[in-house]
């Protein structure tokens, strides 16, 4: 009786979608962070990835705000700690979230990959400059 009342509890599990969002902070701005699909990419493939920026008391940082730059590192780095990706970031909407930072990228091999997001205010003085990173595993 105990192994299929677990096996049953294991497939219902397994059968409920999963969104699952990162949220990182960095000063007084916070992102939440996601990958598609399900933060499951796929090598070769394109994924979208977006950063839902937001200052302290929840107001969102639409792209027009803020100086934004996306850098994509091997995990672990090479010596040089150069990015091998630098995908350009675009207003998008998604979800709740309006004009928010995405991007288009394809990871080029199966393996761990690094997204370090960083920014500064246009108007030098609404957010602090920031520096978020998130460990994408990307699959074959």
């Amino acid at each position: 009786m105990f192994k299929a009342s677990s096996l049953i509890i294991l497939s219902t599990l397994i059968s409920i979608p999963a969104i699952a969002h990162n949220v990182e902070i960095s000063n007084e701005v916070a992102a939440t962070f996601h990958i598609t699909p399900n933060h499951n990419p796929q090598a070769g493939k394109k994924t979208q990835a977006w950063f839902a920026l937001t200052r302290r008391g929840g107001q969102t940082i639409p792209l027009s705000e803020c100086n934004c730059l996306l850098n994509i590192y091997a995990v672990p780095p090479g010596d040089d700690a150069e990015p091998i990706l630098q995908p350009k970031l675009s207003a998008i909407n998604v979800e709740k979230y309006q004009e928010i930072p995405g991007a288009e990228i394809v990871f080029p091999n199966p393996g761990a990959y690094e997204l370090k997001i960083t920014g500064t205010a246009k108007d030098n003085a609404s957010f602090s400059p920031f520096e978020l990173s998130y460990t994408v595993n990307v699959r074959p």
